[in-house]
Formats: C-alpha cells, structure tokens, sequence
C-alpha cells in the first residue's frame, strides 16, 4: 500500500509506562496524568493507531492520516506482546491461551480468536521501567510471546489472568512489519511510511 503523502506525518514512538494514549488532557480529573504530546512536539491532527493502556508500555504508530489508521486497525494487522507474568507459566496454559480463553469485555463473556503465543527462553532486552515491578522475594515470574489480529480493551492482560498468570508487565514488541528493535522508552522517531 502507497502511504507516503507528503501531507501526511507518521510516527513511530515507545510509549513509556505511566502515559495515556491521548495527546492532551480531556477533563479536569486527568490534570495529573502524563500525555503523549510532552514527549514531542507533534503536528495537529495527529491520532494514536490503536491504543496501550496507561500502565502498558511499547510501540504505537501515530498519525495525521486517518486513512491509515482505519487501514491498520481493518486488515487485523498483528500485533505482538511480550508480557511479564506472575509465576513459572505451564505449556498447558500457552496451549490454552493459543486456542482462545472467555475474557470479561463489555459487561458479557467474550472468547478470543486463536493467536501464536509461546514462552521466552530469555528475559527480554528491554529498558529498565520508570516504576519497578517487584522483587524476587515474591516468587517467580515468566516472559511469554502473545500475537493478536484483535485488540480488545486490555485483552493480553486479562488472556493471562483467565488461565491463571497475571501479566506484571506488558510490552507491544511490533505492529506487522515495525518492530521495537532498541528504540527507548519516551523515543519518538519520524517515518515517511509504516508499510
């Protein structure tokens, strides 16, 4: 697909821990959040493709081109999460978790469509957060790989509580062909077309 319309800005960035998916504040009880428009002076008109969740961090591609984001959000394009979960997580639960579990979604049971997930041999190569998770004193924890077509509200957290691991940490790794890579958190890095 043809995306590079020089009237048209796209942005790549890390989203920190801690930060909203929006740009300013909408009401008076969001004054002491933090907003995607302090980590960079973006154009008017620009719009978060997709959303992570105040206390998820990772990629997420900006906008001016509406278009564009309607054309991710449609064609169902992957999305991949590495998630720190709370204990030493079982190949049952992996299988489980690939085969589609009933989450909470709207006030009804929903059950996701099967996804690719797998265990992480290594703890993944990422920046310290800006709030610690906890200690080893309290057991241990896995890091697990989870790819979605779909992206229902805080879908990856609740997957891994419905089979019995809450997530302690989670981080979107790559949307379709863009990845991470060693991007920091707060980074923000301009592209004239995402595929």
């Amino acid at each position: 697909m043809e995306v590079s319309k020089s009237e048209h800005h796209h942005f790549v960035i890390y989203k920190p821990y801690g930060y909203l998916s929006q740009f300013k504040s909408h009401d008076s009880k969001q004054q002491s959040k933090k907003f995607l428009g302090t980590l960079h002076d973006f154009p008017k008109g620009i719009m978060a493709i997709g959303r992570l969740d105040e206390k998820s961090e990772g990629l997420l591609l900006l906008t001016t081109d509406g278009k564009m984001s309607d054309f991710v959000n449609s064609r169902k394009v992957e999305k991949e999460y590495y998630a720190q979960v709370d204990g030493t997580i079982s190949v049952e639960a992996i299988h489980l978790l690939k085969a589609g579990v009933k989450i909470g979604f709207d006030g009804k049971k929903y059950q996701t469509k099967p996804c690719k997930a797998f265990i992480l041999k290594e703890v993944p190569d990422l920046p310290k957060r800006s709030r610690k998770i906890r200690d080893d004193r309290h057991g241990p924890t896995s890091w697990i790989s989870i790819t979605l077509n779909e992206g229902k509200f805080r879908q990856v957290r609740k997957m891994t509580s419905a089979v019995g691991f809450p997530t302690l940490r989670l981080v979107r790794v790559r949307v379709g062909s863009i990845h991470l890579n060693s991007m920091q958190a707060g980074e923000v890095l301009e592209v004239n077309e995402f595929f």
